[in-house]
Order: structure tokens, then C-alpha cells, then sequence
């Protein structure tokens, strides 16, 4: 499951990058589109670059050119590729280990299977609801609709925190939003491009529509990619998840600070407007604001910040299952200083990955998260900082073993 995960994660980093940077590069190449000698103003223009000690020049139709060239470059499987690795990453980390990080019986008690099963219609009926938004009256007016489907994801934000644990709501917005940007490539931008190629081809003026719908959703994607990325990366950080109930409002600081870091550059190249710097202030106050909630309603923030801690519970666990006595003084001994709701050790102000070792039906919950970290390849304790001794760790082996 380790190595598995490791290969998926690594090839869905690959495609990400070069899925976002093309896609970036050329949100910058449509703002940096000027007047063309040759081309008339409300039909295109061109760009020039300079990279790697040569010279570019890049032509735009804002619909279609009068002819095609025989070869045509099309970006699509780096997006393709992004959501497939991201999503069989999702199943090999949250569907086939969901007792451990996708399902809080706290939350609701789920199987592995309807958990699952509650997570993929979820990415689908998403991007149902966002593709009839776009394609409603709203979608004519794009400030409502981007409005709407703020709103929207927020509201599945909260949905989500209702049926998972922390971590899997976080990561379940952001495979929501990154389904939503690969279908708009598959589902729109894509056939709507083949149909203007198609008119080409047969001597007919394509229709203006297909290349504002195309247009409409690759910016769409490109103001959404940050918070994706953020909500992707915040799986590492517990301190954003480890309380359900702030998780729309995280979402909405972050989606904020996201959006209007990409104005910033989207506007910054193009000749239509001054930089609007106003925005990293905003982008600041935001994701300021996401620290101050995530760290107030963490169960080790909120002790920091003067508020009542609370309690998790424990899981249920069979009474068969609890290690045994002299295990869980080690366990305790040895990693429950971090590895708890309120964490003693300097600078941890909650539990790595949201794993408390503090009692013994947290540590039977965690035994393969153990056997992994500390036994096959001691990983944990960090640089055996509490001084795990080998006898300890042979006596955690043995009750692994059984």
C-alpha cells in the first residue's frame, strides 16, 4: 500500500505539473496578446516570449484561423492523466483504507463500501449541478455564476463534513473541484474544439459560441487550480481538518485567497488594466483568516488561544482487539507527547496526520500505521527523538504479529 501510493502520488505530481503549467502559461499568453499587423483587432493578435536564449512568436483566433496547418498541437492528456492517477490515488488511499482515514464513526458509521460509493456519485452529481449552472441563464452573467458556484462548493464542503472524517471531507473538495476542471477539458473544451476544427475542414465560418464556451471553462479551471492545490496538500496538515464543523469556512477563506492570487497574474500581462496589487492583500487577510479559525478550533489550538478543550472520542474497537498492557505504556511513553488532542511536545499544536496514540483503542486503531512507521521501517519516533529502544520495538513486533 506504502510503494502503491508512493507511484500514483508521484505520477499524479508529474501530470499535475504539466497540466498547471500549461495551463497558466497560457491564461499569461492570452493576457499578453496585442495588435497584430496582420491580423484584424477583433478577430486575434500576437504575443512574442523570449526563453532560452531564443525568440517566440505566438499567434491567437479568437474564433479560428482562415486556415489549419497539417500539424496541430492539442493539450489534453496532461489533464486526463492528472484526474486518473488523482483519482485510483483517492481509491488506493481513502475507498480501500477507509476505516483509517476516510470513515469517523463519530461522524457517521459507514462500511468501506458506502463510504466509497457515497464519495464518487458525490465528484459526478458535483460537476451535473456546476455544468447545468453554466449552462443556465446564470451562466450568461459570469460574476453570478462565479458567485453561485462558490456558493456551491461550500455547500458540499459542509455536506461532506456530515458523512466523513475531517481529512476525507478536505480532500473530497478538492477532488470535487479537480473533477469539475477535467470534465470541463473532456466534456466541453475539448469537443467544442474538434467542432471548430470540423467547420474548418469543411470550408463553413465555425460557430463564435463554441470558442466563448471553451474560453469560459479554462478560466474557470484556472482560477480554481490554487485552492485545489491547497485542499490536495492539506491532507499533511491536520491542524486544517482536525475539526469538522470550521471546514467550509477554511474552504472559503482558501478558495478566496486562491482566486484572487491568479487575478493578480491573470490581469498583470494584459494591457487592459493596471496591476491590481490590492489583491495580495486580500489573498493575505484570507488565508489569515483560515489560520486563526483552523488553529482556534483545533483541539491543541483551542487550549492555546485560552478556549475549552475538548475530548475526541475513542474508537470502537472489540475488546479482543486492545493491546496489551505493557504495549500501550510504550505506545503512550514513547509517541503519545505528540500524538494526542492536545500535544505537550514544543511547537505541535495538534497530532501529525490527526494520529492520537494516547489511549489504547486509539493505538489498536493505528496498529498497521505502527507496524509501518516503527517496526518495518522506523520511521517513528522522528530520528528516534523519545529513544524507542529495540526491545520496545520487538515487543510492539510481537503484538503486531498476532
Amino acid at each position: 500500500m506504502e510503494f502503491g501510493g508512493a507511484i500514483l502520488r508521484w505520477l499524479h505530481v508529474i501530470t499535475a505539473i504539466a497540466w498547471i503549467g500549461s495551463s497558466f502559461f497560457f491564461m499569461h499568453l492570452d493576457a499578453s496578446i496585442r495588435k497584430s499587423p496582420d491580423i484584424p483587432a477583433s478577430e486575434g493578435g500576437e504575443a512574442w516570449q523570449v526563453h532560452g536564449g531564443g525568440f517566440y512568436q505566438m499567434r491567437k483566433f479568437y474564433v479560428a484561423p482562415s486556415f489549419l496547418p497539417e500539424e496541430l498541437t492539442w493539450h489534453k492528456w496532461q489533464s486526463y492523466w492528472t484526474w486518473i492517477s488523482g483519482f485510483f490515488l483517492l481509491v488506493w488511499i481513502y475507498y480501500a483504507q477507509a476505516s483509517l482515514y476516510l470513515i469517523d464513526p463519530a461522524i457517521m458509521a459507514l462500511t468501506p463500501v458506502q463510504a466509497s460509493l457515497i464519495g464518487i456519485a458525490s465528484l459526478g452529481l458535483g460537476w451535473i449541478v456546476y455544468d447545468l449552472l453554466c449552462k443556465s441563464r446564470i451562466g450568461q452573467n459570469e460574476n453570478l455564476l462565479a458567485l453561485v458556484g462558490f456558493g456551491f462548493v461550500i455547500a458540499m464542503s459542509y455536506f461532506f463534513t456530515l458523512v466523513f472524517s475531517g481529512r476525507g471531507a478536505m480532500v473530497h473538495v478538492g477532488a470535487l473541484m479537480a473533477t469539475i476542471m477535467t470534465a470541463n477539458v473532456f466534456l466541453i473544451i475539448m469537443p467544442n474544439t474538434r467542432k471548430t476544427v470540423a467547420s474548418l475542414k469543411a470550408g463553413e465560418k465555425p460557430e463564435a459560441r463554441f470558442a466563448f464556451e471553451a474560453k469560459q471553462r479554462s478560466s474557470h479551471n484556472n482560477y480554481i487550480t490554487l485552492p485545489v492545490l491547497f485542499m490536495m496538500l492539506s491532507n499533511h496538515y491536520p491542524v486544517f481538518w482536525s475539526n469538522s464543523a470550521v471546514i467550509p469556512l477554511i474552504v472559503f477563506f482558501v478558495i478566496i485567497a486562491g482566486a484572487f492570487v491568479r487575478h493578480f497574474y491573470n490581469v498583470r500581462h494584459s494591457d487592459h488594466a493596471k496591476s491590481p496589487w490590492w489583491a495580495w492583500g486580500v489573498s493575505a487577510a484570507a488565508m489569515l483568516a483560515a489560520f486563526l479559525i483552523a488553529m482556534a478550533s483545533s483541539p491543541g489550538g483551542r487550549e492555546r488561544f485560552g478556549l475549552a478543550a475538548y475530548d475526541v472520542p475513542d474508537p470502537v474497537i472489540v475488546a479482543s482487539a486492545l493491546p496489551p498492557a505493557h504495549v500501550v505504556d510504550i505506545v503512550i511513553g514513547r509517541c503519545s507527547m505528540c500524538h494526542a488532542p492536545q500535544p505537550v511536545w514544543d511547537g505541535i499544536a495538534s497530532a501529525p496526520k490527526g494520529v492520537m496514540l494516547d489511549s489504547p483503542a486509539r493505538i489498536a486503531a493505528h496498529a498497521e500505521a505502527i507496524r509501518m512507521q516503527s517496526i518495518l521501517t522506523h520511521a517513528m519516533p522522528p530520528n528516534n527523538i523519545t529513544e524507542l529502544a529495540p526491545d520496545e520495538r520487538r515487543q510492539l513486533a510481537e503484538w503486531l504479529k498476532k
